[in-house]
């Protein structure tokens, strides 16, 4: 009785810390997701650029960080780098809540309903919401596309692997 116990109790001590050791790198892999959305959105703005379209930027904040995933979980086999387009998505559910929750008015978003708040802010090539000073693609949109990217490259470098 006493043996099998025990024998629980370990198994239960190495699933722990294989938890520990899996939300560790979860964290890595979205640190180095974020990291290569930033290099990149540095890296436009150190060009000058007058006027980069939104899709575009979009683009390249999906796929810039989907080739670094996939290269990177290419080299280190890991299971949880796939899990990083959860962060992007919790991040973008986040922000979209944050953007329903203000007030419109003159110069923001007036007169708007729920989705053409969450469209304007976060979406329309063309248009702003005017809320959160017009920053709606860069804190929401583009690190979530960057985390989602990141979680697809690293899913078929998994795939590709096996």
């Amino acid at each position: 009785m006493s043996a099998e116990l025990d024998e629980e109790l370990i198994l239960e001590e190495g699933q722990a810390a294989n938890l520990g050791q899996q939300a560790l790198w979860v964290l890595i892999h979205t640190l180095l997701a974020i990291a290569t959305w930033a290099l990149m959105m540095f890296a436009i703005t150190a060009a000058h650029p007058d006027n980069v379209p939104v899709l575009i930027t979009l683009a390249l904040s999906f796929s810039v960080p989907f080739v670094v995933g996939y290269i990177f979980t290419r080299i280190k086999q890991n299971d949880m780098a796939p899990y990083t387009w959860l962060i992007g998505l919790i991040w973008f559910l986040i922000i979209c809540l944050w953007i329903l929750d203000m007030p419109t008015g003159p110069n923001q978003c007036f007169h708007c309903d729920a989705s053409s708040k969450l469209f304007l802010t976060f979406l329309s090539p063309t248009e702003d919401s005017g809320l959160i000073d017009g920053e709606g693609r860069f804190i929401g949109t583009w690190p979530a596309a960057a985390w989602i990217g990141y979680g697809i490259g690293a899913s078929f470098a998994l795939k590709r692997k096996k």
